[in-house]
């Protein structure tokens, strides 16, 4: 490793001649080096150094770092608009970057969240010397990715985060009213104000806070294919490192990013998700502890993409599997040679009708169960090698859901209809998952043994259960309302009773589409073990991590919450109403 110099401020105006500041690290030894570049809202002296190494550990191993505020924020000049100036704004800075004294010319970028969006942004303007870019945590399309899941508003993570940007624009205007009130309100969230999404904190000191224009457009619009990276990288091409987490809020535009660039690239892409949240990237998420294997190796993975990419080393990395995913259960990475796909196995659900009010009245049963997908073994590690097309195409597919109803004839012996109320008085609290604070995996035994929460719960298992890939539960489901909500979340079963969430998903419905609802869930890699079971539990609410539906069909924000409805649902499952789980089944290592 080498020496680093001190850090020095370095600035650079842009185009339109808005200065920007940066922190620049560099090796303490003559020669010229790759730059490294980062680019965030949040103060340039954090550096990210939440989840990544500090920038003088990445200058130490042959790089010059720069670390910048972005427009309108830190010492940076200019006004603060999220996302707007971030194409032209990372155009300039990178070519900066490359001319800086010392630099040989090649520049790299990482960082997660916001940082992580800004190297797409930078991407998308195609600068010659950006060379490669390390994404992680990152939205590809805001409105699904970021804003909203399954159509509902994604509340508690948004409103944070808009109390964060808000309270840090008080700060560099000194303001100090408005600074320690939304300070106040960032440690306890006004979530019960009697308009949900007007705020009255952020109304009052920061009425222009892109909280409110999201919420303003709860469709998806040309609003948000103007803002997201997604247009402007159809024909950008560059070897990427992409970085996600099984309990990341923004683990979908992970994966569609990765999905699509593999796809397409001729350049290497990689994927690595840990069993992190969004932050910190540690062995310890939520309750559970995933043991040594958890801890983040990305510093490790980044230099050596660098590296490889930068200044053109053979580290090996191309000879290794590009998806390393951790398989939480197991609490060890598994490698393959795609995402894993094609293998998903049907299990259905089924209830006496009383799956709301005892946890053993509805069953998950697995039946005529595909070929899964196999790993490739080879010594020291575990490869996933998909199948042989003809291997795939022997797969049973999934069972039409169409409801074999006659005139007259609304089912039968073999249908099952399970009926539950929601009340948004005392909503379905939200534990855990991808998309509440604090994330991760948690006991919700307690949640499940609520009325308004149907539960489906398979036999113990004979054999450990592994899956790796997509999810989904696709169910048959009406309301006596114009619209309701659906969150579907999936447990591992302990002997003991407790009941450990490992992936969730979320949906908005309105009577428009009514009878068949399809919920994506998150990805996920868990080793399900021998012993124990696996349950499907559903409600109509998970606040407030998403915003309570109203059941009016308006908007959640222009609903008091007097006028907030009950919700009558039914869910049907059994020979006409097929309502399944659809796991993605692999074999073990």
């Amino acid at each position: 490793m080498l020496k680093v110099r001190k850090k020095e401020t370095v600035s650079m105006v842009t185009r339109d001649g808005v200065r920007l500041d940066a922190d620049v690290y560099r090796p303490d030894e003559e020669g010229t080096y790759p730059v490294l570049l980062m680019r965030q809202p949040y103060g340039r002296a954090i550096a990210s150094t939440v989840v990544y190494a500090h920038p003088t550990w990445y200058a130490s191993h042959g790089y010059i770092v720069a670390i910048q505020d972005v427009r309108g924020r830190g010492t940076s000049e200019g006004k603060f608009e999220l996302f707007t100036h971030e194409i032209s704004d990372g155009f300039d800075t990178v070519n900066w970057a490359a001319n800086l004294p010392g630099s040989n010319g090649n520049v790299g970028m990482y960082g997660f969240s916001y940082q992580g969006m800004t190297q797409l942004y930078a991407a998308a303007a195609k600068p010659a010397a950006l060379k490669t870019i390390c994404p992680a945590m990152i939205a590809y399309d805001l409105y699904a990715d970021w804003a909203y899941e399954g159509g509902a508003f994604c509340l508690q993570n948004n409103f944070g985060w808009a109390i964060q940007l808000a309270a840090e624009t008080a700060r560099l205007k000194l303001d100090i009213t408005a600074y320690q009130t939304l300070c106040a309100a960032s440690r306890n969230l006004p979530f019960y104000d009697p308009e949900p999404f007007l705020i009255a904190c952020l109304r009052k000191y920061a009425p222009n806070n892109f909280y409110y224009q999201w919420s303003a457009h709860p469709e998806p619009s040309e609003y948000w294919e103007e803002l997201s990276p997604k247009k402007y990288l159809q024909d950008v091409d560059l070897p990427m490192l992409h970085i996600g987490g099984w309990f990341d809020t923004h683990l979908r535009g992970t994966i569609n990013l990765y999905k699509e660039m593999a796809a397409k690239s001729a350049f290497p892409q990689h994927i690595g998700i840990g069993p992190w949240s969004h932050l910190p990237w540690g062995r310890k998420v939520g309750a559970i502890d995933y043991g040594p294997e958890a801890e983040s190796l990305v510093d490790r993975v980044q230099i050596r993409w660098f590296d490889q990419f930068l200044k053109g080393l053979n580290t090996g990395l191309l000879d290794e599997p590009p998806v390393s995913l951790f398989e939480m259960g197991s609490n060890q990475w598994r490698y393959f040679d795609r995402w894993p796909s094609n293998n998903q196995t049907s299990y259905y659900l089924a209830s006496t009708g009383l799956a709301s009010v005892r946890q053993d009245e509805g069953t998950l049963e697995a039946r005529q169960q595909p070929t899964p997908l196999v790993p490739r073994l080879l010594p020291g590690n575990e490869y996933g090698e998909v199948p042989p097309p003809q291997q795939q195409e022997a797969r049973q597919q999934p069972t039409p859901l169409v409801p074999r109803l006659q005139p007259g004839n609304e089912g039968g012996s073999e249908n099952s209809f399970d009926v539950f109320v929601h009340d948004p008085w005392r909503p379905v609290p939200a534990s855990g998952g991808h998309a509440a604070i604090p994330a991760g995996s948690f006991d919700r035994s307690a949640i499940d043994c609520r009325t308004d929460v149907l539960t489906y719960t398979s036999a113990l298992l004979e054999e450990d259960l592994h899956l790796a890939g997509d999810v989904a539960v696709e169910v048959f489901c009406t309301a006596d309302t114009p619209s309701f909500d659906l969150c579907a979340v999936l447990s591992e079963v302990r002997p003991d009773g407790r009941v450990y969430n490992f992936t969730q998903g979320y949906m908005r419905r309105d009577q428009k589409k009514p009878g068949f609802c399809r919920i994506p869930l998150q990805a996920t890699c868990v080793r399900i073990a021998k012993g124990n079971a696996l349950r499907l539990s559903l409600s109509a609410a998970c606040f407030p991590a998403y915003a309570v539906n109203c059941g009016t069909g308006a908007s959640s924000g222009e609903t008091r919450l007097m006028d907030v409805q009950i919700i009558t649902i039914t869910v049907s499952s059994g020979e006409d109403f097929p309502s399944q789980v659809l796991l993605p089944v692999v074999l073990p290592s």
